[in-house]
Order: structure tokens, then sequence, then C-alpha cells
């Protein structure tokens, strides 16, 4: 491909509104251009890097037995109020109505979609296991949409639907998923970690995100230093504590002044105690009407996933204001876990490590000390209620945990019979009786894959893509093409011999000064650079340089088809 008749818009300076790397870098380097907040064209070059990324999931899932498909994006109310799904998804699902005033929506996911063709189409036991699989645009009315194509209102996903007699069936299918989604991204060339994770608005029992490591990700992974337990930190689990020997004598509550002081910190202060004396409180409103009071220990964080978890609902709401002065008693920041009735308590399990806590008095501007455990409150259980730390072993093996940054690129889940129940998904077994199907879901953001290949794998001089992912192979600068005649004939015949051997070339041919071309190259992150000129062909060379190298080598003219094969066959 000859660079002077290619559209690639570059440019020097990132526009002022794109606010991270990937952002940047695929708007400086020509790959995409903004048309509203959270929807972008993608232009040829950042066409050619998706459909990489496309093609590598396509061949797993195929090596898998997945079966593509091509769904609607435009889906019928009708499907989404049978899972019970269109009243409580929420204002990013976009809803529109055709001319007859029937009610749509345009697809943020296809679970009703896929189940209602499987329930149509597959009969018996025979069929099963079925996966089924596309690769399509998806629309999420995002509030805030963000970090360019990482969280745009319009994406490509890659979704797939798989169908089971039982269980087990499902669970070893899981296993093969997971491992292709390995295979995808360690061909995709990038640095990731699979974790466990919370299923969220999905549903199902069982779940894994798989998660690029780059220091600008989103995402909060934990993984052991020793063993491979790995998870993001909504769901990473913390070993129980064991509960300190309690005290034969429990002083009496003392109430004391803290006018104005409504948190840990403040109260820690006046009192000069650390924070691990503290019992925390936050209070949650269950269906919009029932009090549930989460206790912490003061230095510790509520996980709201976990604690949705513990209770067996799908979200938890924190209480407002008013909800807090009226179950409690008093105004927000002074509440404590004693002498409150009709208020469920659970507790998260390192409160056990504080006997006799630190706490609100129920008054305004009053807290308590010597609040025992077991005398002045008793939770109804104890859970992991919290947010890991650094401080926190491997609950798995015990050993050190570490904290990574990292962007979502795949989720797997199994989600049982939630979708299956609700359309009445059913199959004839060996019996003939009528069984629900077991269902799997796995996903890939194609899109968000290109753009955590970026913010993973950058300079200050542009991108650096994984030669798999790479929209060329090379980059052969041309100079000196109209002060010498034997440049364009040589350029002409080195491309056909790349070609030959499967190598992609961006060929510069324009008329420009050899710096600009050297920056673009840099900028667009194509491996590896190869420049013919009038003094390389007076020694029989091309200049050949790694992107992201420094070093900048002489290779043999007649050699350099094969070297280029060998690298990109390498990778």
């Amino acid at each position: 491909m000859k660079l002077s008749r290619y559209l690639l818009p570059t440019l020097r300076e990132a526009p002022s509104d794109a606010d991270n790397v990937s952002a940047q870098l695929m708007q400086r380097a020509g790959m995409i251009r903004k048309v509203a907040s959270g929807i972008y064209d993608w232009l040829p070059l950042g066409l050619r890097v998706l459909r990489k990324v496309e093609k590598i999931v396509r061949e797993e899932m195929d090596a898998i037995g997945g079966q593509e498909v091509w769904l609607p994006v435009i889906q019928p109310k009708a499907l989404w109020q049978e899972t019970g799904r269109w009243g409580v998804y929420g204002k990013e699902l976009l809803r529109l109505k055709d001319r007859k005033d029937a009610e749509f929506c345009f697809a943020p996911t296809a679970e009703e979609v896929i189940t209602d063709l499987a329930r149509k189409e597959i009969r018996s036991w025979r069929q099963l296991p079925a996966m089924f699989y596309q690769f399509g645009l998806k629309f999420r009315d995002e509030i805030r949409p963000r970090f360019g194509v990482m969280r745009a209102r319009e994406f490509l996903m890659k979704d797939a639907y798989s169908f089971h007699a039982d269980e087990k069936d499902i669970s070893d299918y899981y296993v093969k998923v997971f491992n292709a989604y390995k295979k995808v991204f360690e061909r995709c060339g990038l640095k990731f970690k699979p974790v466990e994770a919370q299923s969220g608005a999905i549903g199902g029992s069982y779940s894994h995100e798989f998660m690029v490591l780059a220091e600008t990700g989103e995402e909060t992974v934990v993984s052991c230093t020793k063993c491979d337990y790995g998870a993001n930190i909504e769901r990473a689990e913390i070993k129980a504590v064991e509960p300190q020997r309690p005290s034969l004598e429990k002083p009496a509550v003392e109430v004391f002044p803290t006018p104005g002081a409504t948190s840990v910190d403040d109260v820690a202060r006046l009192v000069q105690a650390t924070a691990m004396e503290f019992l925390k409180i936050q209070l949650y409103m269950i269906d919009g009407k029932t009090p549930v009071l989460a206790i912490l220990r003061g230095d510790h964080e509520l996980n709201e996933a976990k604690l949705a978890a513990a209770l067996g609902t799908p979200a938890v709401f924190r209480a407002s204001e008013a909800q807090y002065a009226e179950a409690l008693g008093c105004p927000v920041g002074y509440a404590g876990p004693q002498g409150h009735n009709g208020v469920k308590l659970i507790a998260d399990h390192a409160i056990k490590t504080v006997p006799l806590g630190i706490t609100g008095a129920n008054q305004k501007d009053r807290h308590a000390r010597n609040v025992a455990l077991g005398r002045d409150y008793k939770p109804e259980g104890f859970f992991d209620l919290r947010t890991a730390t650094p401080d926190d072993p491997c609950p798995r093996c015990g050993a050190k945990a570490e904290f990574f940054k990292g962007i979502e690129v795949g989720h797997t889940f199994k989600l049982g019979t939630k979708y299956s129940t609700a359309l009445k998904a059913e199959y004839l077994d060996k019996d003939m009786k009528p069984q629900t199907m077991v269902m799997g879901c796995y996903g890939i953001g194609v899109s968000r894959v290109v753009a955590a290949a970026i913010e993973q794998g950058h300079d200050a001089d542009g991108i650096i893509w994984p030669v798999a992912l790479a929209p060329f192979s090379v980059s052969l600068i041309v100079i000196d093409e109209l002060d010498d005649a034997r440049v364009r004939p040589a350029v002409d015949t080195l491309v056909r011999e790349l070609e030959a051997v499967g190598v992609e070339v961006l060929e510069d041919d324009r008329d420009a000064k050899p710096g600009v071309k050297f920056k673009d190259a840099d900028l667009v992150g194509i491996p590896f650079r190869l420049v013919l000129s009038r003094k390389m062909l007076d020694a029989d060379s091309v200049e050949f340089k790694r992107r992201g190298s420094k070093d900048v080598e002489k290779r043999p003219l007649a050699e350099a088809a094969k070297m280029l094969a060998g690298l990109v066959k390498a990778g």
C-alpha cells in the first residue's frame, strides 16, 4: 500500500478532549475520528487492526466448535420483558420506537435474542452442547463516555453463548472457552491475567475477567506472588480472621462529645486512637424499604458487590440522609451498631479483632468507646464485606499478594438457567422429557482490545504494536526517488518480494522530508522499518530498525524479504 494514496491523516497534537493514551494516539495516528460523544469513525488503519483482532478471535472460537451467527442489533421489547430486564437494565439501554409505535432497544448484549433462537431451533439432547458466537455492534448509553474507544457508547464485541444439557457439561465447556481466551490474548501479543470476577448485571454463578496489564488501566487486579490466584478488586477474597480472645472484663460503654466530628479520621485524632480500633457502619436499603447495617473495622472500605452477594440481592443502595436519620435516630456520621431494633446487622470478619470498639453513640455530636461485640450488638452473620488491601495475604495459599492495574478485555460467565428458564428454552432428554438448557456467556471487547494494546505498548514517539496486531508489518521509507532513477525500480522489486512472502508493507512514497516520514512511522507504530535510498543502493543494502529500538542496522538488500518474513513469523 502506497501511503500517498492511503487515508492516514496523522496529527502532531491530540484533540483536547482525548483523555487517555489510547484515545490520544489513535486519533493522532489516523486510526479513528470522533463523530459524537462516545461514537467514532474507524479509518482504514484502525480498521486493519480491528480486523486482525477479529481474525484471531474467530479462529479460536472455531477451534472449540463455535458456530458464527449474525444477530440483530435492534431487539424487541417483548423479549426483554420475558426476562424481566426491560425495566431494570437502566438508562444505558437505548430504547426506541418504530413507525407503528412498537418498542425496541439497541442491543447492549444479546442473551435474550440468542436464547430465543435456541428455544426455537434446539429440540433434542442430540443437538447439545452448542455454541454460537457473533461479531456485532453494541450500544450502551454511558452517562459519561470517556477514554476514546475504551469506554465508548458504540463498540464492536464478540459475544458467544453456549447451551448445555446439564451443569457438568457447561463446566467442562467453560474450561475450553477459558483456555481459548488465553490463546486469543497470547496470540495478540498482550501481557494479561485472567482473574475471578463478579457477574454483574448479566448474572450467573461463576465468572472470570481477562485483564490486559497496564499502568493506565481502570481496574485493580489482586494477584498472588506464589500461586495462580487472581481476582479483580471487587471479587478479591479475604481470609476470615481469627477473633481476638475476649477479655473477661468488659468495661461499660462510655459516651463522649465529638462536636462536628463525623469520620473515623476526625474522631481518631480527637481521642488519639488508630482507625483499627473503630467500628464503622454504613446503612443500605434493600428493595427501597428494608434497612441493612453493614459493620466494618474503621480502617477498611466496604465493597458493595460483596455486600450484595452476602445479602443475595442483585444490587444494594446507600441510604439517603433522611433514611439514615429515620432508621438510626441520629444524623449521618454519629450512628453505631448498638441499640437498633428492626435493622438487620451484618458484619465483616475483621470486626472480630475489635472486641471493644469506638463508634457512633447514636446521638448528634457524640461517640462511644468500649462497644462490645456480643454484648452491645449481635450481627446476624459474618461475611467478607470489604475491599482487599495490599496487606491482605492470598486467600488460597497465604502468600503475599500484589496489586496491578488492568483493562478488562474479556469476560466469561456460567449463566446457569437464568435466561433459559425465563424464556422456556428446553430440550427433550433421552427419555423424551423436557429439560431446561444450561447456558454460558463469553464476551471479548474487540475494539477495546485495540485500545488496550496501545495502553500497554507505547512510548513518547507513539504506538508500539505487537506484531500480530500491527496494521502493517513493515514501513518502507522511500528517499531520493526524485533524484535517483534507481530508487523506484528497487522499491517496487522489494515490495513484490515482501508481499510474496506474506509481509504487509506500507510504502511511504510521499514527497516529504525524511524526518516527517520517520516521525509518522514511529507514531503509527509499525514493528519494522526499512529505508531505501541512494546511499543504501550504493551499498546494495537496506536500512533496518525495530520500532522501539535505537539501533539502526544495514542489511543486504537481497536478503531483506527473507529476513522480514522470519521476524514477522516469530512475532
